[in-house]
C-alpha cells in the first residue's frame, strides 16, 4: 500500500498545520483518513499530494470553498483528458503570471528607490500635492 504518515509527519511535508488538516477534513476538502486501530489518522502520499495541492491553491486566493470542486478530480489521469483539471491549471498558470508580474513591477520600484537612493515619494509629485492642498 506504501509509505504511511502519521497527522504529525504529513504536516511536516505538506506545512500545513495539524489543525488546518482536521478542518479541511471536517469541511470535507480532504477525504476523511483511515485510521489505525487506535484510532489514529494515516495518510498516503496521495493524500500529501493533494494537500500540497491545496496549499498553491491556498497562495492564489482561492476559497476554500472553490477549492472543492477541483480536489475531487481524478488527478491520476492524464491532464488533457479531464478538460476540468486542464482549464483550473490554465487558470491556475494565468494567476501566477500576473502575481509574477505584479511582483517583479514593485520589485524595480524599490530597487530603483534603493538605487537611487531617493525617498519613497518623488519630491517634485510630493511638493506639487501640498500645493494642491
Amino acid at each position: 500500500m506504501g509509505e504511511t504518515f502519521s497527522i504529525k509527519q504529513v504536516s511536516e511535508r505538506t506545512g500545513l498545520t495539524e489543525d488546518a488538516i482536521r478542518y479541511y477534513e471536517k469541511i470535507a476538502l480532504l477525504p476523511s483518513p483511515k485510521r489505525k486501530d487506535n484510532g489514529h489518522r494515516v495518510y498516503h502520499i496521495e493524500d500529501a499530494e493533494i494537500m500540497e495541492l491545496i496549499t498553491c491553491l491556498k497562495k492564489t486566493g482561492m476559497s476554500l470553498e472553490d477549492m472543492k470542486a477541483y480536489v475531487h478530480l481524478p488527478f491520476k489521469e492524464n491532464i488533457q483528458s479531464v478538460p476540468e483539471l486542464n482549464a483550473m491549471l490554465q487558470n491556475y498558470r494565468q494567476k501566477i503570471t500576473g502575481q509574477i508580474s505584479d511582483l517583479q513591477r514593485i520589485l524595480r520600484f524599490i530597487d530603483d528607490k534603493l538605487n537611487q537612493n531617493q525617498s519613497l515619494l518623488n519630491p517634485d509629485k510630493a511638493a506639487s500635492k501640498e500645493s494642491e492642498v
